[in-house]
């Protein structure tokens, strides 16, 4: 009898990870509650009969009502309207910070793990200094030059978070850049920006992924540290940060005006954090069933 052979099934990289996230709850609430936030930051305010930035002498500091659900703030402003919109700032401030840090972390760190010598020594030494003020000192010193706004509160963000992803793909890649994979892609003549970013890159990202998912967390409080302290957005933006410095002259009198935003906050870090786990267990070989 001949012997039959059986064809292997070609299996989508993608699909697996999204299967292997599915089977924790964790993940699964992490997802539903981040995509309910999303949903309600975006789709919401079509939904909104009341103006972000109209103002209502009438109903100035008025409490939770069927026609203000979450109450008004000093200026008679609809809380669940403005929570919407501040929420559009706060999860773009979040992502595109996280994502620019990584992004340029990962080429500094993939140049000095994989050039080594002088480039390595100069990149390492740089953010040694980089890394010797806190990060939050550093996003106010940025802000501070760059002024407030969406854009320099992102720059400065970005900044403040490069120099962690920079060290984690350095380390990496000197690990990775000894084995055999890297000698033969040498040995056919493979560019260094090709064995850099098409074979070493892969295999070291990882990492990376996790690390920037659950950063986005931090990175939205961190922006809602910089406009609690009159940085990042300003007035009459609402972003959550903001409207936590607008309430916390009321928190005795008029406790929802702090409560609302914080509320937000929490809900969202907590939901980025589960989301985080799930793609850390879903992308670790080890934590694989």
């Amino acid at each position: 009898m001949m012997a039959q052979t059986k064809k292997r099934k070609k299996t989508n990289p993608f699909l697996d990870f999204l299967k292997r996230m599915t089977k924790a709850f964790s993940a699964k609430l992490g997802v539903g509650l981040f995509v309910l936030i999303v949903l309600f930051c975006v789709l919401g305010p079509l939904f909104s009969k009341y103006d972000v930035n109209g103002i209502d002498l009438m109903n100035m500091y008025a409490g939770p009502s069927k026609e203000h659900l979450l109450g008004c703030d000093s200026m008679g402003r609809d809380m669940l309207t403005r929570l919407m919109y501040g929420g559009r700032y706060s999860l773009l401030i979040g992502i595109c910070a996280s994502l620019f840090g990584a992004l340029l972390g990962i080429v500094f760190g993939s140049i000095a793990g994989y050039a080594g010598g002088k480039v390595e020594t100069f990149i390492m030494r740089v953010m040694d200094i980089w890394t010797a003020l806190p990060g939050m000192m550093l996003c106010i010193l940025v802000s501070n030059v760059l002024g407030t706004g969406f854009f320099p509160t992102v720059i400065a963000l970005t900044i403040g978070s490069i120099p962690g992803t920079v060290r984690m793909i350095r380390g990496q890649i000197l690990t990775e850049r000894s084995k055999e994979y890297i000698e033969a892609a040498r040995t056919i003549n493979c560019s260094d920006f090709s064995i850099m970013f098409r074979h070493l890159l892969p295999n070291v990202v990882q990492p990376v992924i996790v690390t920037t998912t659950m950063g986005i967390g931090s990175t939205m409080m961190m922006a809602a540290s910089l406009s609690f302290i009159g940085l990042g957005i300003q007035p009459p933006n609402p972003e959550w940060g903001a409207m936590l410095s607008d309430g916390r002259a009321y928190i005795r009198s008029y406790p929802h005006m702090i409560m609302v935003p914080g509320i937000a906050i929490a809900l969202t870090v907590f939901a980025i954090n589960l989301l985080g786990d799930g793609v850390r267990d879903a992308l670790d070989p080890k934590l694989r069933s």
